[in-house]
């Protein structure tokens, strides 16, 4: 299905939200592809780094909140989370006649109140108010008085969060849709995020290494197969970037190296260069892994979260081609008896296969089922009864004053 063929969505005016623009991961790849679905729209983010995304998302207007004027905010943005609702309450979207949000944080709650129908992608329900905040704020390593600092904060963003909905959930996930339904209490239509199947190519044969892409982030859990790789010593490599990463080169042994961040040719060379791929901690879905499977690779992967829906497991296929190994604890224990597992087990995997999976969550799916999403979502709420509103904004000068 195109946008150009239906007409629905290149009539309307459209406002994008996204929480932040200030890199190419999972998140963005999702996002370019709204922006090419919708090339009318205006883009509107708490802050956008300049030159840190694709040319599709660059290309359109983009209009961010004062929180982009905040001295040093590259390195501290992290810490401005409490003023992240107020910040995105202050894009007026009234003038439009539909928002699309892409949220993990606070880009859901753009536009309440406007009476302007909303559909969003949700990749999860923000994780340090709800399910993870354990893994982002150490208790071992804060005061009492912090950690009940934290606790008040968090508990006035899960109000906020709970307050604040769009007309019309998608989850990029079914366990994503689960958390939606837990916290929120509202239901969500499954629509996986992509793979650029395109940009990988199967080698005949691998390395012998293992291979680990993600940000440097505690909850990403790389402290797992940094420890398992040093213990069993096996070749690892860590590609990304994050506060993390002392912390990981410190813990890790002579078979662990660290490249830092690498441009996409190079990913995809190690992608189909590496024995496996490690995907230790619990994602909302997971692209990686499938980036890896594109590459004719394994994944080796915790057993929980959107993992759950993208690997089949080598132990029980359940009369599918496997791609892959879960692990069912987050130990390095549980780790290190998978990765023997794979070991021995090697060569039940089919490059050929693992490409076939692969494809099923390509990028012309992805693309065909956003835009179904958004035709019907329009027809049904939209062009019925489009609201009354001031024109939509033809400059990007925000509303609040340039310097916070």
């Amino acid at each position: 299905m195109s946008v150009a063929g239906t007409g629905i969505l290149a009539d309307l005016k459209v406002a994008l939200v996204h929480d932040w623009v200030t890199g190419m991961r999972g998140g963005e790849r999702c996002l370019e592809v709204f922006c090419e679905l919708l090339p009318q729209a205006h883009l509107y983010t708490l802050f956008h780094f300049r030159g840190a995304v694709s040319p599709a998302i660059e290309a359109l207007p983009i209009r961010t909140s004062p929180l982009q004027w905040v001295p040093g905010l590259r390195r501290w943005y992290r810490h401005l989370l409490p003023l992240f609702p107020r910040a995105i309450a202050s894009f007026d979207l009234s003038g439009y006649d539909l928002v699309v949000s892409l949220s993990h944080c606070v880009a859901k709650g753009a536009g309440a109140g406007s009476g302007v129908p909303h559909v969003s992608y949700c990749f999860t329900p923000m994780r340090y108010a709800w399910d993870q905040k354990e893994a982002y704020f150490n208790r071992d390593r804060r005061s009492r008085v912090a950690l009940a600092l934290i606790e008040r904060v968090l508990e006035g963003l899960r109000r906020w969060d709970q307050a604040t909905h769009p007309d019309r959930y998608l989850a990029i996930s079914r366990c994503v849709a689960e958390r939606i339904r837990r916290s929120y209490g509202r239901e969500a239509e499954v629509v996986h995020p992509p793979v650029d199947v395109a940009r990988f190519r199967p080698r005949p044969e691998p390395e012998g290494f293992y291979l680990a892409v993600s940000a440097l982030a505690p909850y990403k859990r790389l402290d797992l197969a940094v420890a398992a790789c040093s213990r069993l010593g096996r070749r690892l490599i860590v590609v990304g970037r994050g506060e993390d990463r002392g912390r990981l080169e410190a813990a890790a042994g002579p078979s662990v190296s660290f490249r830092g961040w690498l441009p996409d040719a190079e990913v995809a060379d190690l992608m189909a260069r590496c024995r496996a791929f490690l995907l230790p901690g619990e994602e909302d879905f997971g692209i990686a892994p499938l980036e890896a499977m594109a590459s004719g690779r394994p994944a080796v992967a915790l057993g929980r979260g959107g993992a759950l829906e993208t690997v089949v497991d080598l132990r029980r296929p359940e009369g599918r081609e496997p791609t892959g190994v879960l692990f069912d604890e987050p130990t390095v224990d549980s780790l290190c008896g998978a990765l023997l597992e794979l070991e021995r087990r090697e060569s039940d995997f089919d490059p050929g296969a693992l490409r076939r999976h692969a494809e099923r969550f390509s990028l012309p799916r992805f693309r065909d089922e956003v835009a179904r999403a958004l035709v019907g979502f329009a027809r049904e709420r939209v062009t019925a009864a489009r609201p009354a509103g001031p024109p939509a904004p033809e400059g990007l000068e925000s509303s609040w004053p340039r310097s916070v």
